[in-house]
């Protein structure tokens, strides 16, 4: 392991770094909708026993949770949209090195003397391009700062009563069309099961 790494070495950890993050936010997105579905199913049997402080505890941990929800896929746009800026940034960043090195390419075959302005100007346009990337990562640290204040900011009635209702009747609603639809496979093997006895006993 080298103690100095190029600026492409930290390119990459810095890539790794980011896919990581997005890994984690989308990991969490993913067990928010498992909660989601966890609590919808626990509502439904509250409402059936007729539990209503456990039903309207439940309504609310699902608020909660949808709002963490919506905060977390904020999030992950953010940092996606970052990250194409990133990548135009170290686009054009490609661009001013190649430029530069061919102007002084120019500048040995003709002559620093007669190029003398050209050269310092694609100089500056070098140390541009690399204070970009120190200028790209006060910019995500930015988003990242805008998204935790964001977060903070976010108000709790993000998702109402009327909403968290109609997500549990849906789930029931649905659980009901299943249920019926495995009563019915079961009479068609049944009567399907009949026919094969007549047959054989005939």
């Amino acid at each position: 392991m080298s103690l100095f790494k190029s600026s492409e070495e930290r390119r990459i950890e810095r890539d790794i770094k980011i896919r990581q993050g997005i890994r984690r936010i989308e990991k969490a997105i993913a067990e928010q909708n498992k909660f989601t579905d966890e609590f919808v199913r626990n509502a439904r049997r509250a409402k059936q026993i007729g539990d209503a402080a456990q039903y309207a505890f439940i309504r609310n941990s699902l608020k909660k949770t949808a709002t963490i929800r919506k905060m977390l896929e904020r999030q992950l746009l953010a940092v996606k949209n970052a990250l194409l800026i990133k990548r135009q940034a170290e686009a054009s960043s490609d661009f001013a090195t190649a430029m530069s090195t061919m102007a002084r390419e120019i500048s040995r075959m003709f002559g620093e003397t007669d190029l003398n302005r050209t050269q310092l100007e694609w100089e500056k346009a070098m140390a541009q391009s690399q204070s970009m990337e120190e200028r790209m990562t006060m910019f995500l640290e930015s988003v990242e700062d805008m998204a935790a204040a964001d977060t903070a900011a976010t108000p709790a009635e993000v998702v109402t009563d009327e909403e968290i209702d109609a997500m549990i009747e849906a789930e029931a609603e649905a659980e009901h069309v299943r249920e019926k639809e495995k009563l019915e496979g079961l009479r068609a093997e049944l009567d399907a099961l009949k026919g094969t006895g007549q047959k054989e006993a005939k």
